[in-house]
């Protein structure tokens, strides 16, 4: 049975991880709004350096993400600018 101290601190690393993913997600989101692809800005060093496979797929399923996508894809759309090379 973990000790008081050994729960304080997985509670404590939670909270950590907890803050690191909330800044991942609004740098994505950042990236995403400035007109960056998405697949570039998980790219970066920044995000790779912070958050293990796992934790980029629940970063992807922030309702926070998915919106700021969404937005991106409209925008294309209403632009006709699709990302294709002639």
């Amino acid at each position: 049975m973990p000790t008081l101290a050994e729960k304080l601190q997985r509670f404590m690393d939670e909270l950590a991880t907890d803050a690191v993913e909330e800044r991942v997600v609004e740098y994505v989101i950042r990236e995403v709004q400035n007109g960056r692809k998405l697949s570039e800005a998980l790219k970066d060093p920044y995000v790779k350096n912070r958050l293990s496979e796992e934790k980029l797929a629940k970063v992807l399923e922030a309702p926070e993400v998915v919106s700021a996508l969404e937005a991106q894809i409209t925008a294309s759309f209403k632009k006709q600018e699709f990302g294709f090379s002639e």
